[in-house]
C-alpha cells in the first residue's frame, strides 16, 4: 500500500467542494468498510506488537512509530463481529490521528482509495445490523460500504469525562441567553451526546441534526416560518464530515444566505487541528473545537455568546 496516500495537497482541495476521499478495508470477511482518508496518516503492514496488562480488551497490543507508542485496536472485535484472525488474512493497521491523538485499527486488508461527492454518502438504514457502529453507508462497484463510527469506538475504549465544574459557566451571561436555540450537528450519536453534556447548563434549546443537509433543512424552516434568526438562534456547532452535506459545504451555503449569513457557526471536529484552523478561514467558521475537550467548548461557546449577545 505504498503510495496509498499520496497526495494532501491534493485532498484539501476537496474542501468546500462537498467532497471527499475514503479508505475501502475489509476485516476478515467480503463486507467493506471505510473511514475518511484525512484521519488516515498511515497502512502498513501489522508489525510486532508488545502486549500490555490490564488493557482493554479490543486492543492488541503497542507499536512503535516513529518516536511514540501507537496501541492497535482489533476493529472487527470493536464493533461485535468476533476477533480478527491475524494467521488467515493479510493483516494491516491503518494508522489514524482522532482528537488529537493517535492510534491504529488492525484490519484484514486496505484495498484502495475513492474520491466521492459527500451527496453519495447516505445515513444507515433503520434495522441495520451493524448501524450502531456505523456513521453511514455507501455503495461502490454495485456492493454496499460501511463507514464506521470510530469516536463510538475510542469512546468505549477510553470514555471522556465530560463532567465540568459549575463555576466554568458565566451565570450573567446564561441569564442573556436561556431559551436561544443551538443547532449542533455530527452524525455520531457518542458527539452528539457529549455536546448536550457541556450545553444543557447554559439553558440553551439544543436542537441535534445527524448532518449537514438536515441541519440546512433546519435553518431553511426557520427562516420561512419568521423566527427571528438574529435574536432567536445562539450559534451552529457542526462536525467536519458528515453524509449527504458536509459541514464545510453547511458553512458555506449559510454564509451566501443573507438572512443566514451572520450566524456563529463553529467547526467541531475530530480531523487534524491545523489542517482544519486553515479550513476554517477559508470557509468562514467563526471558530474551531477539536473534540472531545469539554471545558474548550464550554469556555469557547461562552466566549462567542458572550460578543454576541452582550457586546
Amino acid at each position: 500500500m505504498s503510495g496509498v496516500l499520496s497526495s494532501v495537497d491534493a485532498r484539501t482541495k476537496l474542501v468546500g467542494q462537498n467532497r471527499l476521499e475514503i479508505l475501502l478495508f475489509h476485516l476478515g470477511g467480503r463486507q467493506h468498510f471505510a473511514i475518511n482518508v484525512f484521519k488516515v496518516q498511515e497502512v502498513m503492514r501489522l508489525p510486532k506488537l508488545t502486549a500490555l496488562p490490564d488493557c482493554h480488551p479490543v486492543v492488541r497490543g503497542v507499536t512503535h512509530l516513529r518516536g511514540q507508542t501507537v496501541p492497535v485496536v482489533d476493529l472487527r472485535q470493536a464493533i461485535q463481529m468476533g476477533p480478527l484472525k491475524v494467521d488467515d488474512v493479510d493483516a494491516t493497521i491503518i494508522v489514524t490521528e482522532y482528537n488529537m491523538t493517535v492510534q491504529a485499527f488492525l484490519v484484514g486488508g486496505v484495498d484502495r482509495i475513492v474520491n466521492m461527492n459527500w451527496n453519495e454518502i447516505l445515513p444507515p438504514p433503520g434495522g441495520a445490523g451493524r448501524q450502531h457502529y456505523l456513521t453511514a453507508i455507501t455503495r461502490i462497484d454495485e456492493k454496499i460500504v460501511e463507514v464506521i463510527d470510530v469516536e463510538k469506538v475510542l469512546a468505549e475504549i477510553n470514555p471522556y469525562d465530560t463532567q465540568l465544574s459549575d463555576d466554568i459557566y458565566e451565570n450573567d451571561l446564561l441569564a442573556v441567553i436561556r431559551g436561544k436555540k443551538i443547532l449542533i450537528v455530527d452524525d455520531s450519536k457518542v458527539a452528539l451526546g457529549q455536546m448536550k453534556q457541556v450545553l444543557t447548563p447554559m439553558g440553551l434549546e439544543i436542537v441535534e441534526a445527524s448532518n449537514g443537509l438536515e441541519a440546512y433543512h433546519q435553518l431553511m424552516h426557520w427562516k420561512e416560518s419568521g423566527m427571528d434568526i438574529d435574536n432567536d438562534i445562539a450559534m451552529i456547532i457542526t462536525d467536519a464530515e458528515m453524509p449527504e452535506m458536509d459541514g464545510y459545504m453547511l458553512t458555506t451555503e449559510v454564509r451566501r444566505d443573507p438572512v443566514l449569513k451572520e450566524l456563529i457557526i463553529v467547526l467541531h471536529t475530530s480531523l487534524s487541528g491545523n489542517f482544519n484552523k486553515a479550513m476554517v478561514q477559508k470557509v468562514g467558521c467563526d471558530g474551531f473545537l477539536s473534540k472531545f475537550a469539554p471545558h474548550q467548548m464550554a469556555t469557547e461557546v461562552q466566549s462567542l455568546l458572550r460578543k454576541r449577545f452582550m457586546g
